[in-house]
């Protein structure tokens, strides 16, 4: 029995409203359930993966202010069934919404839920990225809906995670040396000169040493890399799932958006992917994923259809 995706979305900040994580993951997440014409009731856990939030907010954990903005099973005494909603965050940066996907095969696989709902969303603290230079990221979220499937033939392979070699490349902290008294709208983030070529190289090597292990035929593959949906405009949503009805992504050579995708790239990429015309003979995905620590992340992916 395989996991699918059921819907994808992309919710990204536009206007002068501060940008906040939860308000960008929920967006996502609502339009996740209604294109997949489910109620939130139906969802049996949520993961939230992102990284950067709103005024560094650190505790409660977001999942759970995600859940009761979606209305997910918000009392499970009076509305018991299917299950008693559970949400939690995970944080491993650009790998995370894999390491949520692999979490997530487990739980279905063992009939824990139906459906498990991921999340993905990062802003500046401060509100909006495109006022300071010196952040990369884009205000951007992501979340996928994911079920099982009676076909075993379809969706998600295995998730397998490789370190990669020396220092981490990227450090995001408060620096509370120079903070003052706005530190709740400031974040300080680092990274190695080289940093992309290093990450890409890793991520190549991964991609291969995956296709090795697992028998897979890369001529036959479309992979979605690390660098997926840096062109993308900003203030773009976008929309999809494995029906042929699927939404178009943003399409390259577009204006480039304040900062890239950080936790929600794997979703921006697999939205494009499936928007794009299917080279010939492609029969799967090949997500990747290639982070901080440095670490990468690589799974399989074959919509329904394909």
């Amino acid at each position: 029995m395989g996991m699918v995706i059921a819907a994808a979305h992309t919710a990204a900040h536009s206007g002068t409203a501060p940008a906040s994580a939860v308000e960008l993951a929920s967006r996502a997440a609502r339009a996740c359930l209604s294109q997949a014409q489910v109620s939130p009731s139906s969802v049996g856990v949520l993961i939230n993966v992102g990284v950067y939030r709103e005024s560094n907010t650190f505790e409660p954990a977001l999942a759970a202010l995600v859940q009761k903005e979606v209305g997910i099973n918000l009392d499970y005494i009076a509305d018991p069934a299917p299950a008693a909603g559970f949400s939690f965050d995970l944080m491993n940066g650009a790998c995370g919404v894999l390491n949520a996907v692999q979490l997530a095969q487990s739980l279905l696989d063992t009939g824990s839920t139906e459906r498990v709902l991921i999340t993905a969303a990062d802003v500046h603290p401060g509100g909006d990225a495109r006022r300071d230079p010196d952040y990369p990221y884009a205000d951007l979220a992501g979340a996928f809906l994911l079920q099982r499937s009676a076909d075993p033939d379809v969706g998600f392979g295995p998730v397998s995670v490789y370190p990669g070699d020396g220092p981490t490349d990227t450090e995001g902290y408060l620096d509370t040396a120079a903070m003052g008294s706005d530190g709740r709208s400031r974040i300080t983030v680092r990274r190695t000169e080289g940093h992309a070529a290093r990450r890409s190289a890793l991520a190549a090597a991964c991609t291969v040493r995956y296709a090795r292990e697992h028998g897979i035929d890369l001529d036959r593959t479309l992979v979605v890399g690390p660098h997926a949906g840096e062109d993308t405009r900003a203030g773009e949503d976008t929309t999809t799932g494995d029906a042929p009805s699927a939404g178009d992504a943003p399409s390259a050579g577009e204006d480039t958006r304040a900062g890239e995708p950080h936790t929600a790239a794997p979703i921006l990429g697999y939205l494009q992917a499936l928007a794009a015309p299917r080279p010939e003979d492609c029969d799967r995905l090949l997500v990747v994923a290639a982070g901080a620590g440095p670490s990468a992340a690589c799974a399989t992916y074959r919509p329904e259809g394909w």
